[in-house]
């Protein structure tokens, strides 16, 4: 789940960075694979057996029924789980406990873009040579690459964000507008649906870096190539054609007055989304689930929405990318790594909990017997009015998504990149200008950090 977490803890992870490639990284606990893990306290859940215990960090809001049902299975090992904060709140007081070397759960929930900055720091465990590959078979090629470097896997993925475009059918139907299959169409109908007096077509929020860099990667741009058996090097190219095409068609829109500038994951923007004020959603497969629980489409607008595929680049391309998507880590300071890697495989990974997952909207699953299975392929999504969204829209661009290469340092860049959509969004400056200053940044970022920029 991605959803609104740009928490500010950039400041610690770059002091982080720092020493690990100065070659002073906290490499955490010792391998311990037969060790019995001790009694935990604080545990939010109550135990099924005495099995030794595995400290886990979550906080997917269906996580008590998810760690039941896997304690109710397990009589080798049961789960002792606890809220350490959603996202950002989270990782914080994660980077504490790998700089204090203590205080770190045996696994961690992180979302697939925070992977690499944890993994440079040694903090995470390869869970290769503890059966990783077994699960391998139940996930795409591009889920696999995102928990993946080289032979090593250092997450196993739970869900994902396949993006694509959620609109207002009233809108559409009112204005004479059919859903855009390429952005030049989406441009079109925006400027259509003004010049008729309508609403806003959609909105270039500051506060989705991760959506705009999904769209520069739809595009053909690649902002960093990074890889951790290479962990002092790295490649930087936000100033690409692509993710300046990118930039200067959203600022084009912006100057244009068809879309809004409103930061998305508030108050305002969801009374906008409510009240008819946007055409369109450019969002992810968590995006129904989200929206129903902030309250959309249970009003006047209930039975108004409807999603068609992501608009493409080039007409009859189909490139798939990505907006969020979360995954379970075992860290280096496990106690008993075997344990911990097995309930990093096993923790929602059961019928019964991935099941209540989907149908409460609480994941988009990403395990292929889900995505593979009747009920779901079929089932009528009630916030699109029964439209088979699954089958039509979502699971074809998680099948088709190839994954992503994210940098050592996402939040760090997430904050710089919202800091020039900023600019974009006030007149300030252009797409091109944009991504030329976000490069300059973000390479006097990287050497400072100790990285080579090749």
């Amino acid at each position: 789940m991605k959803k609104n977490r740009m928490a500010l803890v950039a400041t610690v992870a770059a002091m982080a960075l720092a020493a690990t490639l100065a070659g002073c990284s906290q490499g955490g606990g010792s391998d311990a694979q037969g060790a019995s893990n001790p009694k935990l306290t604080n545990c939010t859940n109550k135990m099924m057996n005495d099995a030794p215990q595995v400290s886990v960090w979550a906080w997917y809001p269906n996580m008590a029924k998810v760690v039941d049902n896997f304690n109710r299975a397990h009589k080798d090992v049961q789960v002792c789980w606890t809220v350490a904060g959603q996202g950002g709140p989270e990782y914080a007081k994660f980077q504490t406990a790998i700089s204090a070397g203590k205080g770190a759960p045996d696994v961690i929930m992180l979302e697939a873009d925070q992977l690499t900055g944890f993994e440079i720091q040694k903090a995470l465990v390869d869970l290769a040579p503890y059966g990783a590959n077994d699960v391998k078979k139940n996930f795409s090629d591009g889920a696999w690459k995102d928990v993946s470097q080289g032979s090593s896997v250092y997450a196993i993925p739970v869900d994902g964000g396949p993006m694509a475009m959620i609109y207002r059918k009233d809108i559409f139907t009112k204005y004479g507008i059919t859903p855009p299959t390429t952005w030049a169409e989406y441009a079109q109908a925006a400027e259509k649906v003004k010049a008729a007096g309508g609403p806003l077509f959609g909105d270039l929020g500051s506060n989705v870096p991760a959506a705009i860099t999904a769209l520069m990667a739809q595009k053909g741009a690649v902002p960093f190539t990074y890889n951790l058996q290479d962990p002092k090097n790295i490649s930087i190219n936000l100033d690409s054609q692509p993710a300046k095409d990118v930039l200067d068609y959203w600022a084009g829109l912006v100057k244009k007055g068809v879309v809004g500038t409103q930061d998305q994951f508030t108050t305002d923007y969801i009374a906008g989304v409510v009240g008819g004020k946007y055409a369109t959603y450019v969002s992810a497969a968590w995006a129904p689930g989200y929206l129903t629980g902030a309250g959309v489409g249970k009003g006047s607008e209930k039975g108004s929405f409807a999603v068609a595929p992501l608009p493409q680049w080039n007409a009859g391309d189909q490139v798939s990318v990505n907006w969020g998507g979360s995954t379970f880590a075992v860290t280096s300071q496990a106690t008993n790594k075997k344990l911990a890697a097995e309930v990093a495989k096993g923790i929602y990974a059961d019928d019964a909990s991935l099941t209540d997952g989907w149908k409460t909207q609480t994941i988009f699953p990403l395990n292929q017997g889900v995505l593979k299975s009747d009920a779901f392929i079929n089932n009528p999504v009630d916030f699109f009015n029964g439209q088979t969204a699954n089958k039509d829209i979502y699971i074809p661009a998680e099948n088709n998504y190839k994954g992503f290469d994210y940098s050592p340092f996402s939040v760090y860049y997430y904050a710089q990149l919202q800091a020039e959509i900023v600019k974009i969004n006030a007149g300030k400056i252009s797409g091109s200008q944009a991504a030329t200053d976000l490069q300059a940044t973000m390479v006097k970022y990287a050497k400072s950090q100790g990285f080579t920029v090749k």
